[in-house]
């Protein structure tokens, strides 16, 4: 019997469930190109990159939402 996590959803932000808007998941799935992924426009910060499950990373985007409020943080 298997007890491994199933793979995360690529179209879903790891951290908040919601829709992550990948322009590069959204191409794969279509076949149809499309415009860069608002992603290659953001750097991440590695802080919260690391709240990123561990089966979810190389797996599935965050979305806009949680990158800009990550943005908003002050730094400590």
């Amino acid at each position: 019997m298997s007890t491994a996590e199933p793979l995360p959803d690529p179209t879903r932000c790891p951290l908040c469930g919601g829709d992550n808007a990948c322009a590069m998941e959204a191409q794969r799935r279509s076949g149809q190109p499309q415009p860069p992924c608002w992603c290659t426009r953001v750097t991440f910060a590695p802080e919260l990159l690391a709240r990123v499950p561990p089966a979810a990373r190389g797996q599935a985007c965050l979305c806009p939402r949680c990158a800009a409020q990550d943005a908003d943080r002050p730094a400590c």
